[in-house]
């Protein structure tokens, strides 16, 4: 069983793919470095869960594109 990603977090987070996809990739370091420049999140944990989604909805859009 994992954590439940709240409301907040999977509409911003979201709205972040849907905007720069291009600049997320499927890499967890990558995506915090690149939410760090998109976004203005105010805690450290925040950008860490946004980034993990953020690497999730990456790799399950990778993983749809190749079916």
């Amino acid at each position: 069983m994992g954590r439940i990603k709240t409301t907040l977090i999977k509409r911003n987070t979201k709205k972040l793919v849907k905007e720069s996809s291009d600049k997320l990739g499927t890499e967890f370091k990558a995506n915090k470095n690149a939410i760090k420049n998109l976004a203005v999140i105010s805690s450290k944990k925040l950008r860490n869960i946004v980034a993990g989604y953020t690497t999730r909805l990456m790799k399950k859009k990778k993983a749809d594109a190749l079916q």
